[in-house]
């Protein structure tokens, strides 16, 4: 079987109960996960909590301790790694250009080292995924931090991946540079290709991931953002007025799918609810018939930041566990 088609009805990648130790020290620990071909896929977690070390366990840099894996349906096995690095692809947090070459240039001399097939029209097609193709002739030194993360993603594009890993890729960019990037991982995401995007940007993985996973040596949870949330989180909505309630206790209890309340702030009001669709207009209407000024009645959205302080939050840091990873 041909290597660009071993594999394509599976998982992009199929991990189970993989772990790295250095020595003592371990690095992440009984972690299984899978993730599906062109999925967005983010991981989470706060320093030294393995993600790194995770990437490069997977992309064959390093050999697990014990567990296994499949990348792109090939057994991770050190047998397979030249194997498997035919098919992915990984941009570092550090871009590491040559920075007195020009892009070209740089991409010139990756090519060559990867031994990439039609080297000249790869190299066009990437400058043109990242919108780069009129920088070509530019030396790197003279790019911003944010048009050399673009090289980089364009130096990892050059093998064609199906699976593209991506640490930090905004790591210090300012917010139009960011944006940037994530247009770029919206492109490839069209294009069918699978992301594994490690961040520190809860917004950012709420914004492009598919299904995050939040890891602090060992994996705390996996799930799409919302679904996380709401294992999580009781429903709530949240209730201003203009005044005080005189008595608020006779306007919300009893109240079809509100399961309590309590104040929030001088003329604010938290209701737990089974179903906001049924308790908002039932609120509504009490507070109406009461006599109240309603302001406002709003679902209380959590975020994702939310769901990962809860779940790491009160966590011992696991660089302090362990050292940096």
């Amino acid at each position: 079987m041909d290597d660009q088609d071993h594999g394509r009805g599976g998982p992009a990648l199929s991990v189970h109960g993989l772990s790295k130790r250095f020595g003592n020290r371990v690095a992440f620990e009984d972690v299984s996960f899978e993730v599906g071909r062109g999925e967005v896929f983010g991981f989470l977690g706060p320093n030294g909590a393995g993600k790194t070390t995770t990437v490069r366990t997977l992309g064959t840099l390093i050999t697990p301790t014990s567990g296994s894996a499949e990348i792109a349906g090939i057994p991770l096995v050190p047998q397979n790694a030249e194997r498997i690095r035919r098919r992915i692809s990984i941009m570092p947090e550090s871009p590491g250009l040559y920075l007195r070459l020009s892009v070209a240039e740089n991409l010139e001399c990756f090519a060559d080292l990867y031994r990439t097939p039609d080297p000249r029209e790869r190299i066009a097609r990437a400058l043109r995924t990242v919108d780069l193709a009129d920088r070509a002739d530019d030396v790197c030194a003279s790019l911003s931090k944010g048009l050399r993360q673009r090289v980089a993603l364009a130096r990892a594009l050059l093998s064609d991946p199906q699976i593209l890993f991506l640490d930090e890729p905004t790591a210090g960019l300012d917010p139009v540079a960011t944006r940037a990037v994530h247009e770029l991982i919206d492109r490839l995401r069209r294009r069918g290709v699978t992301i594994f995007l490690t961040t520190h940007r809860l917004e950012e993985a709420e914004r492009l991931c598919d299904r995050v996973a939040i890891l602090n040596t060992t994996l705390r949870t996996i799930g799409r953002p919302g679904e996380l949330r709401d294992q999580l989180f009781a429903k709530s909505l949240t209730v201003t007025t203009l005044a005080p309630l005189p008595d608020p206790d006779h306007i919300f209890a009893d109240l079809p799918a509100v399961d309590g309340w309590h104040p929030d702030g001088s003329c604010g009001y938290i209701l737990a609810v089974s179903d906001p669709a049924v308790a908002a207009p039932a609120a509504t209407r009490a507070l109406v018939g009461a006599g109240a000024d309603v302001l406002s009645i709003s679902s209380l959205h959590h975020s994702l930041q939310d769901v990962y302080l809860e779940l790491v939050g009160t966590d011992t840091p696991a660089d302090e566990q362990a050292g940096r990873r």
